[in-house]
């Protein structure tokens, strides 16, 4: 299964005790593959170091970028869908650039993206993303 997270599903998802921390370890156990640009990498850190400090960012950034599941996606078109905010272009551009099965958010401004017929993208919220991420070969 091919994803893009939004920012705010990843913070979430960090925290040991958060209730979204599957995510976060289904991509460390490499159960789904997770695609991001270079803007993307950018908004994480940038997100990551205001709540968690620069050091936990370089560990964290570090740990995902080493994980063979975690691809970097070149877009070569940008399609400027989410007028509401344009800062989440790169997110929906990066889910209709690698193909992804989902982009993982719980963002209203994505919700244009479920009435565009083409390019489509599909949108699912974090909760509904738990019941589908594959489990555990444990």
């Amino acid at each position: 299964m091919n994803i893009v997270l939004d920012t705010n599903v990843l913070l979430v998802s960090l925290p040991g005790y958060s209730p979204f921390h599957p995510i976060y370890r289904a991509i460390v156990e490499e159960r789904f593959s997770l695609f991001v640009t270079n803007e993307i990498l950018t908004e994480y850190e940038e997100q990551i170091s205001v709540r968690l400090g620069i050091e936990r960012t370089e560990i964290q950034l570090r740990e995902l970028l080493n994980l063979p599941n975690v691809v970097l996606v070149t877009v070569y078109f940008n399609w400027y869908k989410i007028t509401s905010d344009p800062d989440d272009d790169k997110f929906a551009d990066c889910a209709i650039a690698c193909g992804a099965d989902y982009l993982v958010t719980n963002d209203k401004h994505f919700n244009v993206l479920k009435d565009v017929g083409f390019p489509g993208v599909a949108i699912i919220k974090a909760e509904e993303f738990l019941t589908i991420i594959p489990k555990s070969s444990d």
